[in-house]
């Protein structure tokens, strides 16, 4: 998929057939979301509401990775979360991926989501995509999970509710 998209128009082929294939923005609804897969240890709020959302909207997702040592920001400063995708080289995988990585952009506003990144293609809330180096293997290239990046908006405190 990767170098089709490359060939025919770069990463934003790839994002025009991300997004088609993800679900539209969802509308403020007043549901409590409890809490998912993902560790919250270590998370900020933003990056604990777009967790949460995501093991209500995709069950079919059952690891989500957040808080971990890193050299980059993202991962220790509970800013970012890895959404393992369950066979991830077929079809069925590679279109799971595509719904979350779309989802989490088309509410990247009100989740305050700075960037997806999902095989190898690099997606800025707002901005134009690209895509990223070859890091060597899968999961460093972003081929086994959807690399999810918020603003944080603070640790929580323990009276946070989370809202889709």
């Amino acid at each position: 998929v990767r170098r089709s998209a490359r060939a025919v128009g770069g990463a934003e082929q790839a994002a025009r057939y991300v997004a088609a294939s993800a679900p539209v923005a969802t509308a403020a609804v007043p549901f409590e979301l409890p809490p998912g897969v993902a560790p919250e240890d270590g998370l900020q709020v933003n990056t604990i509401r777009v967790a949460r959302a995501l093991s209500v909207l995709f069950p079919e997702v059952t690891t989500i990775g957040g808080y971990r040592q890193d050299p980059l920001k993202w991962h220790p400063n509970g800013l970012a979360i890895d959404v393992m995708i369950p066979n991830h080289g077929s079809e069925k995988g590679i279109e799971l991926g595509n719904q979350i990585a779309g989802f989490a952009l088309a509410n990247a506003k009100r989740w305050g989501v700075i960037h997806v990144i999902w095989r190898q293609g690099f997606y800025p809330g707002v901005g134009a995509p690209s895509w990223t180096a070859d890091y060597g293997n899968e999961t460093a290239n972003h081929f086994d999970h959807v690399h999810i990046a918020t603003n944080g908006g603070g640790y929580p405190t323990g009276d946070e509710q989370y809202f889709i």
